[in-house]
């Protein structure tokens, strides 16, 4: 860690200082290291600069907290990107508001090339909206995009383990420090991220997932988008905010419409309904709005099954399911595929560990 370093951290970590203040500060100084240095009669003719924030960039506690800082990032392998790194994801350097620090855990830089797709919706998601969700991303896996979420129950969740499924990187923005995946639940899709996405903070070390971070959150996941995807939300709630942000950014904001009367519908209707979305019911939809184009469209296909890997149970199995539409009930498979209820459960189960087929209420099952 070099002074500079060193300065920026201190500042980063002054409380009730935004990110635009401490712009303009070093704007108007020259660095970091040049504002901790100005002295008191200056900086308190700064706008939104007051007393208490004075104390604080004069404070040994800051600077000390900040080497406290480096010691954690490099002890807990958590990389520290400024604004000022060309390493800086490119899309959120040019909102006003970006952060001045990024603490950061997994596959960085991201790439400038990829289109970067935030797909958020409401924690309460509802089979429709998992469903609708994993479509979207499979369907436009043959772009290579980002996706980009909050690691959030509900679609954002679905949204990340959607891309981990279709081998695409993707990167959860949490409302909490880095060492603190919330919810602790999704602690196996975060490990499994790091390998080609990762983990994306504002936060200190140790900071709770407090309800305040959240919209902070929000608009670094809008800032980073090319397009921010709500596919469920309620009237009310971050994903609502997250698409207002993206707007304010001059971000594309796309939204799929639902049925009235459907609370987690309300949310997506009243963005179209305000014109502050485009109004999508299919990936065709959105690669129009984006005028993206996906180079192979050949690969939107089925992925091809090697059979050859499977059993000849398993065989029976999947070949009776493409015949029938892809979808049957456990009773009618094991009529048409002639293998008896007992040993059909074993097989099925076994497909289903190995991605080929997805079970649905009323023992129904089909192909993934």
């Amino acid at each position: 860690m070099n002074a500079e370093e060193k300065a920026l951290m201190s500042l980063h970590l002054i409380p009730k200082i935004g990110n635009v203040t401490i712009k303009n500060l070093i704007s108007y100084c020259g660095s970091a290291q040049a504002v901790l240095n100005l002295p008191y009669s200056k900086l308190i003719k700064v706008p939104g600069i007051g007393k208490k924030t004075i104390d604080s960039l004069k404070s040994a506690e800051i600077t000390d907290f900040a080497e406290k800082e480096y010691l954690k990032a490099k002890q807990q392998n958590v990389g520290i990107i400024s604004y000022t790194d060309q390493n800086y994801p490119y899309r959120l350097k040019q909102i006003p508001d970006a952060p001045i620090l990024l603490y950061t855990k997994g596959n960085f830089p991201l790439n400038a090339k990829q289109p970067t797709i935030a797909i958020v919706g409401t924690r309460n998601a509802t089979e429709y909206g998992k469903r609708l969700t994993e479509e979207i991303v499979k369907k436009l896996s043959p772009l290579n995009p980002i996706i980009l979420s909050g690691l959030a129950y509900g679609i954002d969740i679905y949204a990340h383990r959607a891309a981990l499924k279709n081998q695409l990187s993707t990167y959860a923005v949490l409302g909490s420090g880095i060492d603190v995946i919330y919810p602790s639940a999704h602690k196996a899709s975060v490990n499994e991220m790091l390998n080609s996405g990762g983990i994306i903070s504002e936060q200190a070390f140790g900071a709770k997932p407090d309800a305040f971070n959240f919209p902070a959150r929000n608009r670094i996941i809008a800032g980073m988008a090319d397009l921010v995807i709500v596919v469920e939300a309620a009237k009310k709630g971050g994903a609502l905010i997250t698409a207002e942000l993206a707007n304010s950014y001059d971000r594309e904001v796309a939204a799929f419409p639902g049925r009235i009367g459907d609370k987690y519908s309300e949310g997506c209707n009243k963005l179209i309904k305000q014109h502050k979305a485009h109004l999508v019911e299919t990936v065709d939809d959105i690669l129009y709005v984006m005028n993206w184009e996906l180079e192979k469209q050949a690969e939107i296909k089925q992925k091809v099954i090697d059979l050859s890997i499977l059993s000849q149970d398993e065989q029976n199995v999947i070949n009776t399911l493409l015949q029938n539409n892809k979808e049957l009930s456990i009773d009618i498979l094991s009529i048409k595929s002639q293998i008896s209820l007992n040993k059909l459960a074993g097989i099925l189960l076994n497909l289903e560990m190995q991605g080929l087929i997805k079970s649905l209420p009323g023992n129904r099952f089909k192909m993934a």
